[in-house]
């Protein structure tokens, strides 16, 4: 069942773009779709599997308190990919945000991650630490205002989190699932 995308109009740019997609249908009858652009995104898990901990950050999001959810949203370590590979935007927001320096990365996959109405595509990504690779606070890039505070946890509090359904962010709980079935001596 084929669509064709025929127009694609801007209906409002600034931080992301908002699109109005007329498109018709294989019936050639034309519907219209709203699509929420911002570009691709890149993701990652740091974890010791020495210490079995993961860094992870919790923030405010205005979308997800606006949508009744908690004041702080736990997730991964993620940003906007921008004139650089998903992997380069990866250790550098690991850096920026935590803290931490990774040195070798795990893809994981590369799914859209809100398909009904936005363009975005995250690559994740697992990735090792250690204790000597904490070598800044992390806490995100002065004047973003993104008010990060990190948080070094447990992978078997980790794990009781996500069967308790307190990991709310998509993203992240892809990404500790992933790691669950490729490391699951880690969880123990």
């Amino acid at each position: 069942m084929a669509v064709e995308l025929r127009k694609v109009e801007t209906a409002y740019q600034g931080y992301l773009t908002v699109l109005m997609a007329t498109c018709a249908g294989p019936d050639g009858q034309t519907f219209r779709r709203e699509i929420e652009h911002h570009g691709r995104a890149a993701c990652v898990l740091p974890y010791d599997p020495e210490r079995k901990t993961a860094l992870m950050i919790n923030l405010p999001r205005a979308a997800v308190i606006w949508a009744g959810g908690p004041p702080e949203l736990l997730e991964a370590p993620a940003g906007m990919v921008e004139n650089e590979d998903p992997e380069d935007t990866a250790v550098r927001e690991a850096m920026e945000e935590c803290g931490v320096v990774l040195r070798r990365l795990d893809a994981v996959g590369s799914p859209f991650s809100c398909p009904g109405v936005s363009s975005e595509r995250v690559d994740l990504f697992l990735a090792e630490y250690g204790q000597a690779d904490r070598t800044a606070a992390g806490g995100g890039v002065e004047g973003e205002n993104e008010l990060i505070a990190v948080e070094e946890v447990p992978l078997s509090v980790l794990w009781t989190w996500v069967e308790q359904r307190r990991i709310e962010d998509l993203k992240s709980l892809a990404l500790i699932l992933a790691l669950r079935v490729r490391r699951p001596e880690l969880f123990a």
